[in-house]
């Protein structure tokens, strides 16, 4: 158990620092990012209204679930919190250039999607901080919610975008990569 509780966390880390840091290139514009200024033109390019919101949304649930995931803090809340991310990723940004990550598909995104559901559903390990803690609720419980919670606002992201007649790949790419 204890050779599978390290490789869970070691797989944790890895996807929580990545999301971490694609959060922090659309905040702060690190690591090449675009800002906040620019992920917010990125997203209203997608259709999002109010594009403010919805950046603001996405660039703290990537920075703030990818410190908690990585943490292993309030891990169901923030395996949520990225699968909703990335719903919108894939639903508003890749879906129409197929699967292949080459193509500028969802694929990468799907793998972070599924990776985070996993993370989510197997709870914390021995080496997260959410077992020195105590939620209130049962772990399933707080997933479940959060799940939900998280997919019915990817979802309202989605169906309440405008379409765009201008938007370039390029301008997609910057929202969500």
């Amino acid at each position: 158990m204890i050779y599978e509780d390290l490789l869970l966390a070691i797989l944790r880390v890895v996807i929580g620092v990545l999301f971490a840091a694609h959060g922090a290139q659309k905040l702060f514009g690190w690591f090449g990012g675009p800002g906040f200024d620019g992920h917010t033109k990125a997203i209203a390019s997608l259709g999002l209204r109010p594009a403010s919101l919805w950046a603001f949304l996405s660039a703290v649930g990537e920075s703030l679930g990818g410190v908690l995931l990585a943490l292993g803090l309030l891990t169901p809340v923030a395996s949520a919190v990225l699968i909703g991310v990335m719903l919108v990723a894939i639903l508003r940004v890749h879906w129409d250039k197929g699967l292949w990550n080459a193509n500028g598909g969802y694929e990468y995104n799907l793998v972070l999607l599924i990776t985070s559901f996993v993370l989510g559903a197997l709870g914390p390990n021995a080496y997260a901080l959410d077992q020195h803690i105590s939620l209130p609720w049962p772990h399933q419980t707080v997933y479940l919610v959060s799940l939900v919670v998280s997919i019915v606002l990817a979802l309202l992201a989605v169906v309440t975008a405008r379409p765009t007649a201008h938007t370039t790949g390029s301008e997609q790419q910057r929202a969500t990569a």
